[in-house]
């Protein structure tokens, strides 16, 4: 979770301007975070973004029908 945090430090809160506020922050912290999850490519899960290898996983692991049984 430091590194998160870290990451967080670097890549939004020190490089921009001066925030105007919570709610500057607030935005700034969603727009990150989505960034972070749907675009932001990651080496551990095969260079891909968490989201894309979350939907990945699920459409793998459906659940089967279960069969018909005939009475």
């Amino acid at each position: 979770m430091e590194s998160r945090i870290g990451l967080y430090k670097t890549e939004l809160i020190k490089p921009r301007r001066p925030r105007h506020g919570l709610a500057d922050i607030e935005l700034g912290t969603a727009e990150w975070a989505d960034c972070l999850n749907n675009q932001h490519l990651h080496t551990t899960i095969g260079d891909i973004p968490p989201h894309e290898h979350e939907t990945n996983h699920y459409a793998q692991h459906q659940p089967q029908p279960a069969s018909a049984v005939n009475a």
